[in-house]
């Protein structure tokens, strides 16, 4: 690379990049800075960052106000454990994501990866706590992906992303998402002949996002969590990709009018400033881990749980949800995309057009 940073010739032969074959792979864009939606990179180029580092990103790079809440948090109390020490930015955000969501408890993780992890736990814990220790398995959906780690892998679709990893993965129900009147009893048939067994039902609500960016309507999303109503199985939304704004509502299970047994939030948490995730869980769910019994304690608890600096980067976030026009300028971004992609749509290499909120 022609006038490469000092720093990137003495480390690139150092780092392993994710997602690639590292004898194949192009040579990374060595970047400088970044503000709004611009990526600045060191030999004075800049980029147009149309994916928000992967879908993160919500309110631009260099927030201000996210930037000036990192900075105060870290001026006051940067990490502390979360096991036995609370403190005010982990629990106001905690109440702001019950009234946002209207799920009642938060556990707190570093990554998306693990919340769907704790979901999982939280799912098959919450089972064997209520005397049905039988019911182990997942269903998900064909076209799915919910992570890297090992439970999330064995909840996502065969891909790039788990096909050398098949010993580490565990096997559970992969569905075809139902479409119409015949797929969807097909669906509700099957579902009710493994109820027994089945612990949850994961899946990304109105957008597979890594497996392919596929959408699907409200209707259908809302016609699956009946059926997971009706067959006592707990609902689990995967709200890493599409929360906060990215399809055009806050929340992607709003425009169904649902809500789920326990949802994942994470990427655009703190408007893409610093790793968060988060797991929700209903009321009911969290009652299901009380006793007298530590061996019905959800026992997970990741180090960097609920960290000050991370929090307060959520709340300033959320702030800036309520004072300025997000879902609004999503909406907006909705129409633009469409008349954007129209010119596109008579080529001969475009299979397809999709566009969903700031998806497109």
């Amino acid at each position: 690379m022609a006038s490469a940073p000092t720093w990137f010739d003495a480390g690139y032969g150092h780092v392993w990049l994710p997602y690639a074959q590292m004898q194949t792979v192009a040579t990374p864009l060595p970047v400088i800075g970044a503000e709004g939606c611009r990526i600045k990179l060191a030999d004075g180029r800049e980029l147009v960052d149309g994916i928000a580092s992967w879908w993160s990103v919500c309110h631009g790079y260099q927030h201000p106000h996210i930037v000036k809440a990192i900075t105060d948090q870290a001026a006051t109390l940067s990490h502390i454990m979360f096991g036995g020490l609370a403190h005010e930015p982990a629990y106001t955000l905690a109440a702001r994501l019950a009234k946002l969501t209207g799920m009642q408890r938060a556990f707190f993780a570093e990554s998306g990866s693990v919340a769907v992890e704790v979901a999982l736990k939280m799912a098959l814990q919450y089972w064997r706590n209520k005397g049905e220790p039988k019911r182990t398995k997942f269903i998900c959906f064909n076209g799915v992906y919910h992570g890297d780690t090992v439970g999330a892998m064995s909840v996502s679709s065969d891909s790039d992303f788990k096909t050398a990893y098949s010993g580490l993965t565990l096997k559970n129900y992969q569905l075809d998402l139902p479409h119409d009147e015949y797929s969807f009893a097909e669906f509700a048939d099957t579902v009710a002949a493994i109820r027994g067994q089945v612990a949850a039902l994961i899946m990304e609500p109105l957008v597979q996002g890594a497996g392919g960016m596929r959408f699907h309507s409200a209707d259908i999303l809302s016609e699956i969590r009946r059926v997971c109503r009706e067959n006592n199985i707990l609902f689990i939304a995967d709200e890493i990709a599409t929360g906060f704004g990215r399809t055009g509502n806050m929340f992607a299970v709003q425009e169904a009018a649902i809500t789920p047994d326990i949802m994942c939030l994470g990427k655009a948490l703190t408007g893409g400033h610093v790793p968060l995730a988060v797991t929700l869980a209903s009321q009911e769910v969290f009652d299901a881990f009380l006793g007298t019994e530590h061996e019905k304690a959800l026992m997970h608890g990741p180090t960097y749980m609920a960290t000050p600096i991370a929090c307060a980067a959520a709340n300033a976030s959320l702030e800036l949800f309520e004072r300025e026009p997000r879902l609004k300028q999503a909406e907006a971004l909705e129409q633009l995309l469409w008349d954007g992609l129209k010119p596109f749509a008579q080529h001969a290499q475009i299979a397809d057009m999709r566009v969903k909120g700031a998806i497109g």
